[in-house]
C-alpha cells in the first residue's frame, strides 16, 4: 500500500508539471512565473524549497550526534538567510526587474564578474541537488523493502524531477510547492503527535534531550571553537543569499512588498517546522534505543525512516513519506532549475549574443536535461552525508559571490576591480586552506570570506587599473 501511494504521488507530481507547462509562453514565465505570484504562493515556495531532505533526514541525524551546536548551519543559518534576504536584499533586487541573480553582477560590475559568479553559483548547486537525489534513492529503497535499490531509486527520482521541472519551470515549482507545503505541514504535525504519544509525551522527550546535553548551543570560549561556530553559521546564512533559487522566489512575487514578506514568512516557518524532524529523530532514542545505536555511526540518516516504518501504523507511514517526498521533490526541482537558468543566461548567452524567446527557452530546457544528468552522476559517486552535501554547497558562493552582491548594493564605491579582487582573494584563500589545513583553527570558508571583504575594499579604493568599472553608471 505504501509503495502504491508513492507511485500515485509521483504521477500527480508529473501531471502538475505538465499542466504548468501550459502557462509557460516565454523565458520570463519559465524563470520567474511571470512575476505574478501572490503572498501565499511566494511563502509556500520559499518554505517548501528549503524544507528538503537535509531538513528531515540530515539535520535530524546531525542533532542526534552533535546536539544544537551541530546544526547551527541548518536550521539557524538557513532560516536567517531567508529573513535577511527578505529584509535587506529583496526590495532592491526586485526593483531591478532582472531574470537571474547573475544579471545583477553584469549590470553592477562587468561581463567577467557575471560569468565568474555564474559559474560559482552553478557549481555550488551540485551538492544541494545531489543531496535530494540521494534522499529520493533512499526513500525508494526503504518503502520497497530494497526491491528498488538506492542506485536505481536515484536514477528514477532524477527522471521524475526532470520531467516536471523541464516543462513547467517556475510555474511548475510554484504550484507544486503550494501543494507540498500543505502536505509537509499536515504530515509533520500528525507524525509528531503519533510519535510523541509513543515516546511518553513531548515534555518527556524534551527533558530527556536536555538532560543528555543536546541543547548546548554556544561554543566553548576558545578561539578554535568560536571560529568553527561562526564559520558554520555564516556558510548558509550568507553563502545562500547570492543563489538563484532565493532570487527567483523574490522576483516571482507580484510586487516588492510580497517579495519581502514572502521571504521573511517562509524563513520563519522554516525555522519553526525544522524542529519537528529533530523531535521525531530524538524520540527514536526513547522508543527504540537499540535501532538508534545500530545506525548512529554508519547510517544515521536511516534512523527516522526506520522509526516510522517499524513503530507507526500504515496511515502514519503514508503521511510521513508523503511529507518527506514533498520536501525532497520541491527542493530538487527548484535546485535543478536555478543553476540551469543561471548557466544559460549568464554563461552561455553572453558568448553567443542575442537570442529569440523560443530559442532561449529551448536552450534553457536543454541545460536542465544536461545538469540533471550531471547531478545524478555526482550523487551516485558521492559518499558525503546529506547534511554535509548541502552545507558544503554554499562555501563557494560565500567566498566568491556574497561580498560583491552586498557591497554593490550598499557601498557606492564598490568597483569592478574590487569585485574581481574580492573573488580572487576569497576563492584562492579558501581553496588553499581546504588543501593545506582544512581542520585548522580558521575554517577555510570563513577565512575566505574575510579575504573577500579585504579584497573588495582594497580593489575598490586603489586606482583603477582594470577595465569595466561600472561605478559611475550605477543607479540605485
Amino acid at each position: 500500500m505504501l509503495v502504491w501511494f508513492v507511485i500515485l504521488y509521483l504521477i500527480i507530481a508529473i501531471a502538475i508539471g505538465l499542466y504548468a507547462a501550459t502557462k509557460v509562453h516565454n523565458a520570463r514565465d519559465y524563470v520567474v512565473a511571470g512575476r505574478a505570484l501572490p503572498l501565499y504562493m511566494v511563502t509556500a515556495t520559499v518554505f517548501a524549497t528549503w524544507f528538503g531532505s537535509e531538513t528531515v533526514l540530515g539535520t535530524s541525524a546531525t542533532f542526534l550526534q552533535g546536539g544544537l551546536r551541530g546544526i547551527v548551519a541548518d536550521p539557524f543559518g538557513a532560516s536567517l538567510c531567508l529573513i535577511l534576504a527578505g529584509l535587506f536584499f529583496a526590495r532592491k533586487l526586485y526593483r531591478m526587474n532582472l531574470l537571474t541573480i547573475g544579471d545583477y553582477y553584469r549590470l553592477r560590475y562587468s561581463r567577467t564578474v557575471e560569468t565568474l559568479t555564474g559559474m560559482a553559483i552553478v557549481i555550488s548547486y551540485l551538492g544541494w541537488v545531489s543531496a535530494q537525489i540521494t534522499a529520493i534513492g533512499m526513500v525508494f529503497s526503504l518503502v520497497s523493502n530494497n526491491q528498488i535499490t538506492a542506485h536505481d531509486g536515484m536514477l528514477l527520482g532524477s527522471a521524475i524531477v526532470l520531467i516536471y521541472t523541464l516543462f513547467g519551470g517556475m510555474w511548475s515549482i510554484a504550484l507544486h510547492d503550494f501543494l507540498q507545503m500543505n502536505i509537509i505541514l499536515i504530515g509533520m504535525l500528525y507524525i509528531g503527535w503519533v510519535i510523541s504519544h509513543d515516546a511518553g509525551g513531548a515534555g518527556h522527550v524534551i527533558a530527556h534531550a536536555n538532560a543528555a546535553g543536546k541543547f548546548a548551543f554556544w561554543p566553548q570560549a576558545t578561539a578554535p571553537d568560536i571560529l568553527a561556530f561562526v564559520g558554520a553559521w555564516v556558510t548558509m546564512m550568507l553563502g545562500s543569499i547570492p543563489q538563484q533559487d532565493v532570487f527567483q522566489r523574490i522576483m516571482s512575487a507580484k510586487n516588492e512588498r510580497v517579495a519581502v514578506q514572502g521571504s521573511v514568512l517562509g524563513g520563519v516557518m522554516y525555522f519553526v517546522f525544522a524542529f519537528i524532524p529533530i523531535f521525531l529523530a530524538y524520540s527514536a532514542t526513547l522508543i527504540d534505543p537499540g535501532m538508534v545505536n545500530a545506525l548512529i555511526d554508519k547510517h544515521p540518516q536511516h534512523i527516522l525512516p526506520q522509526l516510522i516504518l517499524h513503530h507507526t501504523p500504515i496511515f502514519a507511514q503514508i503521511m510521513f513519506f508523503g511529507a518527506l517526498l514533498s520536501s525532497i521533490l520541491s527542493t530538487a526541482s527548484a535546485t535543478l532549475l536555478a543553476p540551469s537558468i543561471t548557466f544559460t543566461e549568464n554563461v552561455i548567452k553572453p558568448l553567443i549574443g542575442h537570442w529569440g524567446e523560443r530559442h532561449l527557452l529551448l536552450v534553457m530546457r536543454g541545460v536542465v536535461v544536461g545538469f540533471a544528468g550531471l547531478v545524478a552522476l555526482y550523487a551516485l559517486n558521492s559518499n558525503a552525508s546529506i547534511f554535509n552535501m548541502v552545507e558544503n554547497a554554499y562555501k563557494i558562493t560565500l567566498v566568491t559571490a556574497f561580498v560583491p552582491l552586498a557591497s554593490g548594493l550598499y557601498w557606492k564605491r564598490a568597483t569592478n576591480q574590487g569585485a574581481l579582487l574580492s573573488m580572487l582573494a576569497g576563492a584562492s584563500s579558501w581553496i588553499w586552506l581546504e588543501i593545506t589545513n582544512p581542520n585548522g583553527m580558521w575554517p577555510p570558508q570563513l577565512f575566505g570570506l574575510v579575504a573577500a571583504i579585504v579584497g573588495m575594499v582594497i580593489g575598490s579604493l586603489l586606482p583603477i587599473v582594470l577595465p569595466g568599472n561600472h561605478r559611475s553608471a550605477w543607479r540605485e
